[in-house]
């Protein structure tokens, strides 16, 4: 039976979050003072699989993988592979900072990995390690990004949180390197799920700026919206290669026919990444609960699913923290 909602929006796709663990301290994504969830409570990569194959039975066919910081967690090749071994899964994506992509790229590839994201909001390098909070790992970005590439990883995309004062100015250096390099750019509206309570409407670059701005140098075609998809993406009228892609979750949301489904690392069912419900499927797991039993609740869940931030917006509910971003991904 396939997973829907109470809206009649089915769940194709999965974003797993496999550890709230991240080794980077991104100002608009982490608390001053993180509190990591106990391993213990962590799901194991047995239960994760399982809760997959039980999703994939429902009619979810694509796995996103994310953190906190994916590549954190330890053996997640094999991870991947377990995935990757249920009957149904049609694509395994990780989005990543990056930082340990060059070591561990060639063996997420053997597992089965298709596509990579990689988070780079600077591509000045003083600044982006400001924006992290480390020092000298710019280049080890630039180098996981490399081999990504290299080791045959398709596509792989860059994900830029664009935020008014931070880093606006570089929107076309990175249409620049998305021409040079093949990659597609993924300009993100900044949301309000920053671990600081730094986020407001002051500090929102929307799409439609950051596309009129790129069409002051080039020009765009927009290419038709796949059903479901987070964002819009254009191409270059002149045929270069990349592409650029926005999202644009807080001006233009694509919640009416959102078909996706989180699960956090310790086991919490997150049906609307812009709600605050959560249902712990991690019980059932761990308390001999059957298959069967599993998939209801997941489905009872899900019903339950938010309308989505254009409520929010409507209403002029928009909150500044709902959930840091490291506790489930994007």
């Amino acid at each position: 039976m396939q997973l829907v909602d109470g809206f009649g929006r089915a769940a194709r796709k999965l974003r797993l979050s496999v550890t709230d663990r991240c080794n980077f301290r991104c100002d608009f994504c982490m608390p001053l003072h993180p509190v990591w969830m106990p391993h213990s409570e962590i799901l194991t990569y047995e239960e994760i699989a399982r809760v997959v194959k039980i999703l994939v039975s429902m009619g979810v066919s694509k796995i996103r993988l994310s953190g906190g910081e994916p590549l954190m967690r330890r053996d997640i090749e094999r991870g991947v592979k377990m995935i990757r071994e249920v009957p149904g899964v049609e694509s395994i994506s990780i989005t990543t900072n990056g930082y340990f992509l060059a070591e561990k790229a060639e063996a997420l590839k053997r597992a089965g990995l298709d596509s990579v994201t990689v988070s780079l909001h600077s591509l000045k390098p003083e600044r982006f390690e400001e924006i992290v909070g480390r020092k000298d790992v710019f280049s080890k970005v630039l180098a996981g990004l490399e081999k990504a590439r290299d080791v045959g990883l398709q596509p792989v995309k860059i994900n830029c949180v664009v935020t008014k004062g931070c880093n606006d100015d570089e929107i076309l250096d990175f249409v620049e390197l998305g021409r040079q390099s093949g990659m597609v750019i993924r300009f993100i509206e900044y949301m309000p799920f920053d671990g600081r309570h730094m986020w407001s409407t002051e500090k929102l670059v929307s799409g439609k700026e950051i596309i009129a701005k790129i069409e002051e140098r080039y020009r765009l075609e927009r290419l038709p919206r796949e059903a479901g998809s987070t964002s819009v993406a254009y191409r270059f009228a002149d045929g270069s290669k990349g592409m650029v892609n926005v999202i644009t979750s807080m001006t233009e949301p694509f919640c009416g026919d959102c078909d996706r489904i989180r699960l956090s690392a310790d086991g919490k069912i997150v049906p609307c990444l812009f709600s605050r419900d959560e249902y712990d499927v991690k019980k059932l797991l761990r308390g001999g609960g059957s298959d069967e039993e599993i998939a209801d609740f997941i489905r009872r869940a899900f019903a339950k699913k938010f309308a989505g931030v254009e409520t929010m917006i409507k209403t002029g509910r928009v909150q500044p923290l709902i959930r840091p971003m490291h506790t489930i991904g994007g």
